[in-house]
């Protein structure tokens, strides 16, 4: 396996198949899912590791984000990684005078809860496609929005890469796997299985064509009740993340949700 930190020191890849999974490192199995797909359908795998500065507001985690690089460079060699692209900010951001900007999809939930983030992961993506030349990038879907926003600026700017999207891996408990779960106290991490669990029962009380105001409201309170701060719990049209509250308004949908736990803070989400 190749590590290279320098953009100059980037290979030619010689008409190779090359698939690619971008991280922010601290790498859980569901990192290493997508590079084994990778790994399993392309005849070259890159993977990134890059703690991206300009997805993170001022009051976030930017500083304390986990880098443990030494395990992540030993999960990615034993997947089979050929190539791990681990630049540091100055290399790959600069001055960062140039920003990708994605409309409409990135508006409200994640976008609106964090304001810049979306640019800043657009920005760094896009910098990454056109660096690294993948023919297949692999992401997962329990960041959702990030994907759609992701599949809207692969649309609009004629990136010549196809997108796999993967389902979320989740612990035992039901809890999806996200590498700041690290932070939670143990009775935050005995709670935070709940989030998945309403959002569980709110998709039968959906697709049961019970009411989903009710549902959404009754959800809110659940969490509240133990110990959650809810930024957002709702149901989604896909690929627009419009609102909606019938069956049929979207031919695909999705539950999403965002919450506090103390101070670490959970998305999640289930496809109808």
């Amino acid at each position: 396996m190749r590590v290279i930190t320098k953009i100059s020191d980037l290979p030619d890849y010689l008409g190779m198949k090359v698939g690619f999974v971008p991280t922010m490192g601290a790498l859980h199995e569901g990192h290493l899912s997508l590079m084994r797909a990778a790994k399993a359908n392309n005849s070259l795998t890159v993977a990134s590791i890059f703690v991206n500065p300009l997805q993170f507001l001022p009051n976030e985690d930017y500083g304390r984000y986990p880098r443990p690089i030494e395990r992540d460079l030993e999960l990615c060699e034993a997947v089979g990684v050929d190539i791990v692209f681990n630049p540091t900010a100055d290399e790959l951001v600069g001055d960062g005078l140039t920003t990708v900007a994605v409309e409409g999809v990135t508006e409200l939930y994640e976008g609106l809860a964090r304001p810049g983030h979306f640019e800043g992961v657009a920005t760094i993506v896009a910098k990454l496609f056109m660096l690294l030349r993948p023919n297949v990038a692999y992401f997962g879907l329990k960041d959702l929005q990030q994907c759609l926003v992701i599949r809207q600026m692969v649309k609009d700017l004629h990136f010549p890469v196809e997108l796999a999207f993967s389902p979320t891996l989740r612990e035992d408990d039901g809890l999806a796997l996200s590498s700041r779960n690290r932070y939670l106290s143990e009775t935050h991490r005995r709670a935070a299985p709940k989030l998945y669990e309403i959002l569980r029962h709110i998709s039968g009380q959906v697709q049961a064509n019970e009411n989903s105001d009710a549902a959404l409201t009754e959800g809110k309170q659940y969490l509240a009740a133990n110990g959650f701060v809810v930024d957002y719990l709702d149901w989604v049209s896909v690929p627009d993340m419009r609102s909606i509250r019938e069956i049929g308004e979207s031919s695909e949908s999705a539950l999403i949700a965002a919450a506090y736990l103390g101070k670490t803070r959970l998305i999640d989400n289930i496809l109808l």
